[in-house]
């Protein structure tokens, strides 16, 4: 990706020549090292600084209703406020940059900071969804993007990557994560905070990560949004925590403390989490933030008597910024006064928001996002400010086969076509969950993209067919902050009647169902899995019609689709795929596309089967489907094993792999082996597929995971061509966490696995000596 790195940058520099001097690195000393230099300029800030403006640089304010304008300007006068999130205009940037420059004794300029999870301007497909890619460069490439973009309206630092691992698909916040797997999630953290990074922290279009939310969020109990999570230290370090070193390895500056309590003790108070691992294990250095509100919640967890204890408990645990309360201006004062709190431990957090400031290039250039007033866009949303190709191709990429009886699709552009379903032209869904600064009148929806990619030769009908959902609580829930859930006025008969006329004159019926963006998102958990009744029933009919059946999927966590994978002919799940996501999708119904995704996260039958997950513990008394028993773990009511599996993905054409040839029956500890396999596409069209490898530490002290993630290829292959793919081995491949949380690699055999999907694997051994 540095090609695209490096033209952004010569772009900016192109369209903001007056920005030419201030990318350039700072004057100094060659006796000292640009950390030296950062340390000797910080403190010297510091010097100067009242305990009150050291607070005020703890201060992350969010713009909105409890903040005016007004309000944030007196503050700025005084020194307030460190940072600012949720305003993503240069205008109501500059402004506020300004007011520090214009009005504040010490002019410290503040950064500006959004949820930018998967796209600023051009959305990209959700987290999942990109995830589902398995292609490192298109991850790379949306992650590229997104900090183009951001960075170009000004802001200096995201909320992202969201790495938290999550095996239960009940919890609201599946769709901004990357899924079950720890090593694919760690991979792809690696990739997204260089993307949006870059080479250089002060170069014009980088944008600085927060890594969240650390940690364990995904693991909170029931799937229960700011839940609690108890866990034993082996299954913590070795599923659950790998991600966020992954993304504090490859150099993110911050960290985003979860809102979750982790075996008792809330994120936002835990020295163990932000003292002890954080720093002195990972030896971070970066800043962390709490997570909107969490410093007030600490009362309601039980850990805080009162503002003043919640206050203490959080600074001097390691939380360095407070985002959106009031807690440290308000009582951090007296805290000091009392001597319940050092200025020192002030001044330490002071010091790290400093850094990072530092870091960005903002003493040097406050304005370094911004560039000059007169390069501010006319048209703040202006078309020619997206980045649509590219947004399509990753969307493209992000799309997984799941079911095609009788090569249903590709479908052909000609006869007529039936578009049906409450999200068939849905703009804002489209979009899926923190959509940052996207406009879904900018997105395409399915039926739209469609009617662009069949052009004249099809005849294309519509009809909405039933809202995503008739109940009213959960209708009244989605929309209580926002008209989220367009819900039509006409009786659930009169939409239904309207779809069967469309259907009866039809060849074939795409529907496009699953859930509105509100219903995974934040704040979103549910109890149950399956399609809404209102859908339910009209793919009931639509199925009666006797027409083929093609179910496009919208959703944004896996879904429990036993009955739809019986009644459709193809199934293609979408995800949320963002801006260009109805053209993308409309690519691969109509053949020009061949879908090569694959699910990064188990699809279960009911949600009975939750947690289900490919990388399980063994039992002593494993179910076997070839030979089942009744004393063996399984449910005796319910098909076992999940309905697609972790890696799973089907295409246009078909593929098969030889036998494994293992380099060596041995591995020593200081060397590699190799796996190799060769693939070869058996079918009619060029395709993709992704060929995983897998291994299984046969004895341990510890039980092991019957399988795990260690690598992948992604490969692109004509009719009858065929490829040899080699996976490198190492002990490394194999540390884990014994029991006395010592990482080892220990000597025995070791099953290796490679296959198209984590459940259609060819084996073969080798021993670790």
């Amino acid at each position: 990706m540095k090609w695209l790195y490096s033209l952004t940058m010569a772009v900016g520099l192109a369209c903001h020549p007056a920005l030419a001097q201030s990318v350039a690195p700072l004057a100094a000393p060659t006796a000292t090292t640009p950390q030296q230099q950062r340390d000797a300029y910080v403190s010297d800030l510091l010097k100067k600084m009242t305990l009150e403006e050291k607070i005020g640089q703890l201060r992350l304010i969010s713009v909105g209703p409890d903040n005016p304008k007004e309000a944030i300007r007196e503050m700025i006068r005084h020194g307030q406020v460190g940072a600012i999130f949720n305003t993503v205009t240069r205008q109501n940037i500059r402004a506020m940059q300004d007011q520090v420059m214009q009005l504040s004794r010490l002019k410290i300029p503040l950064f500006f900071a959004y949820d930018v999870v998967h796209g600023q301007r051009t959305i990209f497909p959700i987290s999942l969804g990109v995830a589902s890619s398995w292609d490192r460069d298109a991850i790379a490439l949306s992650g590229r993007i997104a900090a183009l973009e951001a960075s170009e309206d000004g802001l200096n630092m995201t909320w992202a990557p969201m790495v938290d691992i999550t095996r239960d698909p009940r919890w609201g916040r599946v769709s901004e994560g990357f899924g079950e797997d720890t090593w694919l999630t760690s991979e792809i953290a690696r990739i997204l905070v260089k993307a949006y990074q870059g080479d250089d922290p002060q170069a014009r279009h980088a944008l600085m990560t927060s890594v969240k939310h650390y940690a364990l969020y995904g693991a909170v109990e029931g799937g229960r949004d700011y839940n609690t999570v108890d866990m034993s230290p082996q299954r913590m370090f070795q599923d659950y925590m790998p991600p966020y070193k992954a993304a504090i390895d490859a150099g993110s500056s911050g960290v985003m403390v979860s809102l979750n309590s982790v075996n008792g003790v809330p994120a936002t108070a835990n020295r163990w989490l932000l003292q002890d691992v954080l720093h002195q294990q990972w030896k971070f250095s970066g800043i962390t933030i709490s997570d909107h509100g969490a410093i007030k919640e600490l009362i309601k967890h039980g850990v805080a008597s009162d503002p003043r204890e919640a206050s203490r408990l959080a600074l001097q645990a390691g939380i360095n910024m407070s985002m959106s309360d009031e807690y440290f201006i308000r009582y951090l004062p007296e805290l000091v006064k009392s001597g319940a709190v050092s200025e020192q431990e002030i001044e330490l957090a002071c010091r790290k928001v400093l850094n990072v400031k530092y870091d960005m290039g903002l003493f040097q250039d406050p304005y370094r996002h911004l560039g000059p007033a007169e390069s501010d866009p006319q048209d703040t949303n202006a078309e020619s400010r997206l980045h649509r190709p590219e947004a399509r191709e990753v969307a493209r990429k992000s799309l997984v086969l799941l079911k095609n009886r009788l090569q249903t699709l590709p479908l052909k552009r000609q006869g007529t076509i039936a578009v049906i379903g409450p999200l068939a032209d849905s703009k804002l869904d489209m979009m899926g969950s923190w959509s940052a600064a996207g406009v879904a009148a900018q997105s395409v929806t399915v039926y739209q993209g469609m009617k662009n990619v069949a052009g004249p030769r099809a005849r294309i009908l519509y009809a909405k067919g039933a809202n995503v959902t008739d109940h009213q609580g959960i209708i009244d829930f989605l929309n209580q902050y926002e008209a989220a859930v367009a819900i039509e006025k006409r009786s659930p008969q009169a939409l239904l009647d309207e779809a069967l006329v469309a259907a009866r004159q039809a060849d074939v019926v795409v529907a496009v169902v699953g859930e509105a963006r509100g219903m995974a998102h934040e704040a979103s958990s549910q109890a149950k899995l399956t399609l809404p009744d209102s859908q339910r029933k009209l793919i009931a009919a639509l199925k009666a019609t006797g027409k083929p059946l093609v179910l496009v999927l919208m959703n944004g966590r896996p879904l429990s689709l036993v009955s739809e994978d019986q009644q459709a002919d193809a199934l293609l799940e979408t995800w949320f795929s963002g801006t260009e996501g109805g053209n993308a999708i409309a690519d691969v119904l109509f053949g020009d596309y061949n879908p090569a995704g694959k699910l990064p996260m188990s699809f279960p039958r009911s949600v009975g089967q939750i947690p289900i997950y490919y990388n399980h513990l063994p039992t002593g008394r494993p179910y076997s489907p070839e030979n089942p028993g009744k004393y063996t773990s399984h449910y005796y009511d319910e098909a076992n094993g999940p309905l697609y599996p972790f890696g799973y993905g089907l295409s246009y054409t078909t593929f098969s792999l030889s036998d494994m040839h293992l380099s060596a029956p041995r591995l020593k500890r200081d060397g590699t082996l190799t796996a190799s396999v060769r693939v070869k596409n058996t079918g009619q069209r060029t395709g993709e597929t992704v060929v995983q490898l897998y291994l299984h530490d046969v004895v341990a002290s510890l039980s092991r995971p019957v399988k795990e993630l260690r690598g992948f290829h992604k490969v692109m292959l004509q009719p009858g061509q065929e490829k040899t793919l080699t996976f490198t081995i190492s002990p490394e491949d194999l540390m884990f966490y014994n029991a006395q949380m010592q990482r080892v690699a220990e000597p025995g055999d070791v099953d290796v696995m490679i296959g198209l999907d984590s459940q259609r694997l060819t084996t073969q051994r080798f021993t670790l000596l």
